[in-house]
């Protein structure tokens, strides 16, 4: 008996040597090289790899047809945005509730609301301030040789009554549907800012109800924390999701019409790049916080954004970054960042709509005056919360052409790059949407420093603090 147990011992320490041995070996190497971050630009560059040979694949099959590899990255990616988008429903009704239920402890929730709205706005009023300039000094609608026979009306349309439409629950969900656009059956989806309003009565309404109510309250935080959980393996998948993602957009989306639209393009991403490397760095510094350091922690939600072209499919990870990383409490993410995803667009509502119209005026020969500028930054600082749950950038296009006067079959015109720059736009989106979430919590002082500065490590190293994984690879290493 004593043997077996002095063997058990001795194989009990050599599992926790060679446990030891790779820990230094991962010690070897910065943090930077084999933190998530890391992993996801790996992801970006297997992606683009992959992406270039499923596009020579393709080429040599003439025609439009797809090789097996592009249909492999389809499929992959449009699996991993739909576990993304999955987890929308469940992560918005039990983190809103959990959110109003704990704003009980806050004595400013009033004013969070408020200077939320306020920096949306501000951040919107330089975007859009911004692609005006670009487009004026660039003039994308001048000399383009794009066809004016492309030129036709878009489906959908933006108007002043939507979000006062699109507010009212039209059921207890926030359900929709459609009929699939193959014909065959039909689309269902939720609207995230119904889902919001739901949200908030049920959570306002269990506060109201008191005592009878904590077992619900109770149970809904034990689903917010499960929910959480699933989440975290999702995005740990993040890498293989990016790669597949950017491997398809390379290999499908209409780089021919570059040469006709490529100004306009370069416009469009010249205004992106402003948004990102000034004003949101000047946004950062004057309220004190560190650009780099911002960037370090938000690079996973600007990568999914730009892969993806959703920011609701990224709007998990938002949330998630947003608490975990910058030290934004939960209480309050959880009510900003699901606003900020329907609302919230300085790439799809502010730069685009900003540089799109001023090229449909261009390109039509229309002279716009300083009152039409001005009803440009009407629309696209106001005009975000008016499409609020609908089409994003198109419908923010439509809107603004409308208001101008401006022919909407300028619409048209676009749609053949309109996947390549919704890349940037998105990313743009999202990283606005955690920027100004944390900057109203570092202003009404309650950012958590000790997690702003636990952020500085790679995050998978917070998360298995916090699972307390640590704790029990100690305990197997005894």
């Amino acid at each position: 008996m004593a043997d077996s147990a002095d063997t058990k011992l001795d194989t009990k320490l050599d599992n926790g040597a060679k446990r030891n041995d790779t820990v230094d070996k991962k010690k070897l190497l910065p943090g930077w090289m084999t933190g998530f971050g890391a992993q996801v630009i790996a992801g970006l560059i297997i992606g683009l790899i992959l992406g270039f040979i499923a596009r020579a694949q393709s080429n040599g099959l003439g025609g439009n047809k797809e090789g097996w590899l592009g249909g492999l990255l389809d499929g992959v990616g449009t699996a991993y945005v739909q576990l993304l988008k999955v987890m929308i429903p469940p992560l918005v009704v039990t983190a809103v509730i959990t959110s109003v239920a704990n704003l009980r402890k806050v004595t400013n929730a009033a004013r969070l609301a408020i200077s939320t709205l306020v920096w949306f706005a501000i951040t919107a009023f330089f975007s859009v301030l911004t692609g005006i300039i670009v487009a004026l000094v660039m003039k994308p609608g001048e000399g383009t040789s794009i066809d004016a026979s492309t030129a036709a009306d878009p489906s959908h349309t933006g108007s002043w009554l939507a979000f006062i439409e699109g507010i009212v629950p039209s059921n207890i969900l926030g359900l929709g549907a459609s009929t699939a656009s193959s014909g065959d059956g039909i689309d269902l989806s939720f609207n995230v800012l119904q889902l919001l309003v739901i949200s908030l009565a049920i959570g306002i309404a269990a506060v109201k109800t008191g005592h009878a109510a904590e077992p619900f309250l109770r149970f809904n935080e034990s689903v917010l924390k499960i929910v959480q959980t699933v989440l975290w393996w999702i995005i740990r998948l993040a890498p293989i999701g990016t790669a597949a993602l950017i491997g398809h957009a390379v290999s499908n989306y209409g780089w021919d019409a570059l040469g006709s639209l490529g100004k306009f393009v370069l416009a469009i991403y010249v205004g992106l790049a402003i948004v990102l490397g000034i004003i949101y760095p000047t946004v950062l510094a004057t309220n004190g916080l560190s650009m780099s350091g911002f960037y370090r922690r938000v690079w996973p939600v600007t990568s999914l954004g730009f892969v993806t072209r959703s920011s609701m499919g990224v709007m998990p990870v938002t949330q998630r970054v947003t608490e975990q990383r910058m030290g934004v409490p939960s209480e309050y993410a959880s009510f900003a960042i699901p606003l900020g995803a329907t609302t919230k667009m300085d790439g799809c509502a502010s730069v685009y709509p900003a540089v799109a119209a001023i090229f449909v005026a261009q390109f039509y020969g229309t002279p716009l005056n300083f009152t039409d500028y001005l009803l440009i930054i009407f629309v696209s600082v106001i005009g975000s919360a008016a499409t609020a749950g609908t089409t994003g950038a198109t419908v923010m296009l439509t809107l603004t052409l409308s208001t101008l006067g401006l022919p909407l079959s300028g619409v048209g015109l676009l749609l053949a790059i309109e996947p390549i720059i919704d890349m940037g736009r998105t990313a743009v989106n999202v990283t606005g949407q955690s920027l100004a979430t944390t900057v109203v919590a570092k202003r009404a002082g309650i950012l958590d420093t000790a997690t702003w500065d636990a952020g500085e490590h790679d995050w998978e190293e917070v998360q298995k603090s916090e699972t307390g994984e640590e704790a029990l690879a100690g305990s197997h290493a005894v």
